[in-house]
């Protein structure tokens, strides 16, 4: 914890040491007597972080948020203390952090989803949130060893999926590195040592040829008057384990393990030096990458160039300026440490662009898991640089589509787009866009805006968002009828009557948990695509099972005049729908009774059916069972508890088939406390006899403990 200090002393100084001083004072005294898991003292965890970004050249608020970070959750220290001591800023950096803590990828996935969001919006808000945020995994992932094999994994898994993602996107490639080495140490400890021992040894075995084009790079720069460094560096484990995985090689086939870097003043000399490099070593061709004059879109700027030199080896070498060195190391981290520069201004409002972007389409989602899976889709995809007619240039995902960059432009442009010109010819609008292309969009007021067949075709996640809020705005009430004939019909094929479902009561409920703000919404949203009809009908039918059981309908009869035949004859009354209960399921023999249910007829009830109990008195009517039993079919519930689910299924298998009844549906669990199977049966027969028959040989069999009829 004195490095901590040093690094304090020699990075700051004035107001900004005495914040930075006065964080770490408080943050110790807030965390004393707690530990980690690996049995060190839980302070040496904010000073590991604000270290971290100590040597990103982080600010002071920064630096103060970074001791803070964990206090509002695992200290008594209150909000109100932060504000009171340090202020409005660093209160809300440290509450950003905060409220992104504990996200979960295995479990809970809505709620995981919306944790996402979150980031988004602390981000969207200020920045430094998510460096704070990727400090913080960076050192928890330093220490995971602590962590059982379970923790291990998961934290790593969620790391490389969002996180390192996410500091690629920013541009910290010195996190961003780290982290997947990190990642892969513990998601592939196999394959992470075979690499680690083996690189080793090739680094041993061609630790002469390296130095010997180093040497040769270095007299280049001597011959041309031009100061620089050249030196070699191994490239991290993750994208060797990446590039063995995609194309399948060995090691052994890997050439490029080592990148030999050069740095020097200006970009003028950095395409001086690459001239020189293919003067004397033939370049392979399709791997030179200009990316100063199209830098990336998390603004990585450098030259690539993969060369075969005259002892026959394959070494890929970078050049660029020490101003693009510290910016493709620190990334957007650069802004703080280079404000005054206009250059690093420009370079940030660059790689925020994507972040606002984000929140422009993240609202037009509601469901979260969307969001969740379309963000993880943006951030992974690879990208494909285009030029527009005026030479600006568009970054877009791999395999994007003119489409794509009609509504990368303008979401006004791409809903009247008519065609496309790709190098000045016309292209169908599922064309794949090259790096290189020049991309025209042409355009028509006429146009009726775009078909929902686009969103086959699009790649993009903005533009895919783009279209489905034109229809959401341009064709609401459409969608509002198509929505709400898609709910009846869902409804209708689960047995139910959307008008039963849907009640005042039931859409409080409901628009609780998925943010509609009215009837007509939710309609639209089912109708435009933005949630199917069976999220929200299930959603439904769980309040309504829960609220009103009684009326839960399964199956149909029409009762004759004379009330004959199959079914029950209802006292008093002929010729009306009686239809049976799906809770208790009664079958000739039992004991029933009848609820009038309003506007549905007599529903057939069993006299011990939990669910009456809160029924009113004067809806119930007599019935009684009518007609021979054996001329139709009903279902019973069984649940059957026996030592494991395979030996429940046999036995119930061949007691069913020797009793000549049959099985409609089965579902079975092991119990976490017992670890015995619970198997419910689902059973069609024709009367009560048959099902006590049933049970009655099943109790017999040695391997169930127990076995009753459902009631619910």
């Amino acid at each position: 914890m004195t490095n901590i200090l040093e690094s304090l002393e020699n990075n700051y100084e004035g107001k900004d040491l005495l914040l930075c001083r006065k964080a770490y004072d408080f943050a110790k005294k807030a965390h004393a007597n707690q530990k980690r898991a690996s049995g060190e003292e839980y302070f040496t965890h904010p000073c590991a972080v604000a270290q971290i970004l100590v040597d990103l050249g982080l600010d002071s608020a920064t630096i103060a948020a970074a001791f803070l970070h964990d206090v509002i959750e695992d200290t008594p220290v209150s909000e109100g203390d932060i504000k009171k001591e340090f202020g409005e800023e660093v209160l809300e950096l440290v509450v950003g952090v905060t409220k992104l803590e504990k996200i979960e990828f295995t479990s809970q996935e809505e709620e995981q989803a919306e944790n996402f969001r979150k980031i988004f919006v602390a981000m969207a808000k200020d920045i430094r949130v998510i460096i704070i945020k990727l400090a913080d995994r960076l050192h928890n992932m330093r220490s995971l060893n602590f962590l059982s094999v379970e923790r291990q994994q998961r934290m790593a898994r969620e790391t490389l999926e969002v996180y390192a993602p996410l500091a690629d996107r920013l541009g910290i490639s010195q996190i961003k590195c780290e982290l997947e080495d990190l990642c892969l140490k513990y998601l592939e400890p196999d394959f992470y040592e075979y690499l680690t021992t083996n690189i080793d040894e090739r680094m041993k075995e061609n630790i002469g040829l390296v130095e010997h084009v180093v040497e040769e790079v270095k007299k280049m720069l001597a011959d041309s008057n031009i100061k620089g460094e050249v030196f070699g560096r191994r490239k991290h484990l993750y994208s060797i384990y990446r590039k063995m995985k995609e194309r399948n090689k060995t090691l052994d086939q890997i050439y490029d393990l080592v990148a030999v870097r050069v740095i020097v003043n200006t970009v003028d000399e950095c395409y001086e030096i690459l001239g020189k490099i293919h003067h004397k070593w033939k370049p392979v061709p399709g791997r030179i990458k200009d990316y100063i004059a199209t830098p990336k879109p998390n603004m990585y700027r450098s030259l690539h160039t993969t060369v075969v030199t005259n002892f026959g080896r394959i070494f890929e070498i970078q050049i660029r300026t020490y101003e693009m060195n510290h910016a493709a190391e620190y990334g957007i981290a650069a802004h703080w440490k280079y404000k005054e520069n206009k250059k690093e201004e420009d370079d940030f409002d660059s790689r925020l662009s994507w972040i606002r972007e984000v929140m422009e389409w993240q609202g037009g989602l509601k469901d979260s898991k969307e969001f969740l899976n379309t963000l993880k889709g943006d951030i992974y995809s690879s990208e494909v640089l285009v030029f527009t007619p005026k030479g600006d240039v568009i970054s877009l995902p791999k395999g994007a589509t003119p489409l794509d960059f009609a509504y990368h432009i303008h979401s006004a442009i791409g809903n009247k787009c008519v065609g496309a010109k790709v190098n000045s010819k016309m292209v169908p609008l599922n064309t794949e866009l090259q790096v290189g292309d020049v991309v025209e969009v042409i355009t028509s007021q006429n146009s009726k805006g775009p078909s929902w067949d686009w969103l086959k075709i699009v790649k993009s996640s903005s533009a895919r968002v783009k279209i489905k809020q034109f229809f959401k705005r341009e064709m609401k009430e459409e969608n509002g009828k198509t929505g709400k004939a898609m709910l009846e019909a869902e409804a209708k094929r689960r047995g139910f009557s959307l008008g039963d479902l849907l009640t005042e009561t039931s859409f409080v409920r409901l628009a609780a948990r998925m943010s509609f703000s009215n009837q007509d919404e939710m309609f639209s949203s089912v109708g435009y695509g933005a949630v199917s009809a069976n999220q929200v009908i299930i959603k439904l039918i769980d309040y309504y099972r829960k609220t009103q059981p009684q009326t839960e309908i399964t199956k149909y009869y029409k009762v004759k005049e004379n009330n004959s035949g199959n079914g029950v004859k209802v006292k008093g009354m002929a010729g009306i729908l009686v239809r049976f209960a799906g809770c208790c399921n009664p079958v000739p023999g039992d004991e029933i009774v009848g609820f009038i249910s309003r506007g549905h007829g007599v529903t057939v009830h069993r006299k011990d059916c939990p669910n009456l109990k809160q029924a009113e008195n004067d809806r119930l009517i007599e019935v009684t069972w009518s007609g021979r039993s054996d001329e139709t079919s009903y279902n019973a519930g069984i649940k059957v508890i026996g030592s494991d689910q395979v030996s429940v299924l046999t036995v119930v298998a061949a007691a069913v088939a020797q009793l000549k009844l049959h099985i409609v549906s089965t579902n079975g669990r092991t119990d976490n406390r017992t670890k015995q199977a619970i198997v419910e049966f689902n059973i069609k027969l024709n009367g009560k006899d048959e099902l006590d028959n049933l049970i009655k040989k099943l109790k017999q069999e040695s391997i169930i403990t127990d076995v009753f009829r459902t009631t619910t």
